[in-house]
């Protein structure tokens, strides 16, 4: 290779590499912006705390609606912000939710999605979907952990995680799910549990009360 050649070389090799750390940083600010819309777990955080301090009374469902925005108007005017209804850095900060928080739902996903792919591959659709809200109904539930990760990798929780199928290859429908699950579908009907009748080893589970069947899963409380 030629000296002009190498340097052309060289040229788009750093042109490729400002265009992705551009792109990374485009991403990450996007993402800290939440806006009627938006939805994830993070606009269920924003929900959540706003109704917690009686400026929201709509459903924490992690959908950013008319009234979520009105919600958000409404603090930010009793705290000296802009009332435009946006959660940008300053509100999230005023809120008490990290602006860098965002970034983490594309990582949610595919911890989720990857539960869901090892424990309800085959599953019907809404069965999956259900899984998944399992997982994150452990995250408002008391006797859990308070973060995915920390339900997902809680010791004994799920036998995937240990027996290596969690590892495996995701689905593309448990992306899906996943995405669906943590906008706020439950159709384990709150449920905190579930198992498969015909696998289940121990007693115990069979004593939770039953909340509805899915598919091979029954889910409970």
């Amino acid at each position: 290779m030629d000296s002009e050649a190498r340097k052309r070389l060289l040229i788009s090799v750093a042109v490729l590499f400002a265009v992705n750390i551009t792109l990374i940083c485009l991403s990450k600010a996007e993402a800290a912006v939440y806006r009627q819309g938006s939805t994830g777990s993070v606009v269920r955080q924003i929900q959540q705390k706003l109704s917690d301090w009686g400026y929201y009374t709509g459903p924490v469902d992690g959908i950013y609606g008319s009234k979520t925005t009105a919600a958000v108007k409404y603090f930010q005017s009793k705290n000296g912000l802009t009332a435009d209804g946006i959660c940008g850095p300053a509100t999230l900060k005023a809120i008490g939710i990290s602006a860098g928080e965002g970034t983490s739902y594309g990582n949610n996903i595919s911890l989720l999605a990857r539960l869901i792919s090892a424990e309800a591959r085959g599953e019907p659709y809404v069965g999956q979907v259900a899984v998944g809200a399992v997982v994150l109904n452990r995250i408002e539930h008391p006797s859990f952990p308070d973060s995915l990760a920390g339900v997902i990798y809680q010791p004994g929780a799920f036998t995937c995680v240990t027996d290596g199928q969690f590892y495996q290859e995701v689905a593309d429908s448990a992306y899906r799910a996943a995405r669906d699950a943590l906008n706020g579908w439950d159709p384990s009907g709150g449920a905190i549990y579930y198992f498969n009748p015909a696998t289940a080893t121990s007693g115990w589970i069979w004593s939770r009360p039953e909340i509805v069947t899915i598919g091979k899963h029954i889910f409970c409380s």
